[in-house]
């Protein structure tokens, strides 16, 4: 009988992971014990992949408050500090603010509008148009935007940022003021130190802010590089990736990634005799069609991957080639003549017709999207997505 599933996506529930559990063993166990009970075989080029939350717990990847508010100090003194395009979220951004405005005497915090940078809307484009409001040139301050829009909560989380974020600010013991402006220069004529909290868009505002006339400029990336009285750390993205833990800690983007996904692959190779495949996934790269939300919070979906999931797909486009080589074809001699194709199809197919519409994004991040959905960031219990069949094609027996 011909083969009738492809990919197969499965969460698998481990026991919850704290700071010192030794992630390589447990990951390695679960999938080993997985396999056993469900029934299905470990395969070549299977991947087993681990969310990065367990990562950095078990890493103990942890800093509260007052860490970040030292290296806020250590970085920009005591003095007003602009604190621009922080994305909308209690999870993501709450804390590390609290963190920020700590022994600050005043923050001017500048917001994005309609939108932060992921997606989250303060105001539709739509209220914008009506307004007769330009978000590339106007700047507003907190009472323009209220007399214009009132205050509006957040469709998924009921807050209103503007009020919450201003109220975690001074109970922090700061003052703080709102502008809301698209344009990075906007907060130099407030003040020339600022953190910027962006996330994909970092380098360019800050290359913006520098050659403008910001003295003091750094990003959540550059906070919490290094330890600050034995808190965790990221060398590469600091603050960025970073959850909330509890109501005065945050959980840092895990470091040191690739040992652990090579060790895993390596023992599963030693008890199985197959290359499985293994990363680590943050935020998959998706967006909410309700929402308007884009997902990716996370400064990158996989900090750290093997060697077989570098690369984009290589595949023609099935419904183009019997549409348009064999419209004359029906039945077995269309799969025939379609299984030829893919037997035949180039190494490279980049930019050829052959691969209209097949979306040729990193592996890793379209891998990375489909475990972040699979496994969810709720009570589904199951860190570690394995999946097989994703490097399989309509040929595959």
């Amino acid at each position: 009988m011909d083969r009738m599933v492809g990919t197969v996506a499965r969460g698998l529930r481990t026991p919850i992971m704290q700071e010192g559990d030794n992630l390589v063993e447990i990951v390695v166990d679960t999938v080993l014990k997985a396999s056993e009970v469900e029934g299905f075989p470990i395969k070549d080029r299977d991947i087993v992949a681990i969310t990065e939350s367990v990562v950095a717990r078990t890493q103990g990847n942890f800093a509260d408050i007052n860490a970040i508010s030292t290296d806020i100090k250590s970085k920009f003194g005591d003095e007003t500090l602009g604190v621009i395009f922080p994305i909308l979220s209690r999870n993501r951004f709450a804390t590390c603010l609290q963190g920020i405005a700590k022994g600050m005497k005043k923050i001017i915090l500048m917001l994005q509008y309609p939108a932060d940078e992921v997606g989250n809307q303060l105001v539709t484009i739509d209220d914008l148009d009506e307004k007769g409001i330009n978000p590339w040139t106007d700047v507003l301050t907190e009472k323009q935007f209220r007399d214009l829009f009132g205050y509006r909560k957040h469709p998924f989380t009921g807050l209103d940022y503007i009020e919450y974020y201003k109220s975690l600010v001074e109970e922090a013991g700061a003052e703080c003021e709102i502008i809301l402006s698209n344009d990075p220069r906007t907060i130099l004529e407030y003040t020339k130190n600022v953190l910027t909290c962006d996330i994909h868009s970092r380098k360019r505002t800050k290359r913006i802010l520098k050659s403008n006339g910001g003295k003091k400029v750094y990003g959540l990336d550059d906070i919490l590089t290094q330890p600050v009285n034995g808190s965790g750390y990221n060398e590469e993205y600091g603050l960025l990736g970073s959850n909330k833990a509890t109501e005065d800690t945050v959980k840092l983007f895990p470091r040191d990634c690739q040992p652990t996904v090579e060790k895993i692959q390596e023992i599963l190779k030693e008890k199985t005799g197959k290359t499985v495949e293994v990363m680590i996934y943050g935020d998959g790269a998706f967006k909410d069609p309700v929402g308007k939300i884009w997902e990716l919070a996370d400064p990158v979906v996989s900090p750290a991957y093997t060697k077989g999931l570098e690369g984009v797909p290589n595949e023609i486009k099935i419904k183009y080639i019997a549409d348009n080589e064999f419209p004359h074809l029906k039945g077995e001699e269309l799969k025939k003549a379609i299984s030829q194709y893919i037997k035949e199809k180039k190494s490279d197919l980049v930019g050829d017709r052959l691969s209209l519409g097949t979306t040729p994004r990193r592996l890793t991040d379209l891998i990375g999207t489909l475990c972040d959905l699979t496994s969810g960031s709720g009570d589904k219990g199951t860190p570690v997505v394995y999946i097989q069949g994703y490097f399989d094609s309509y040929i595959s027996k």
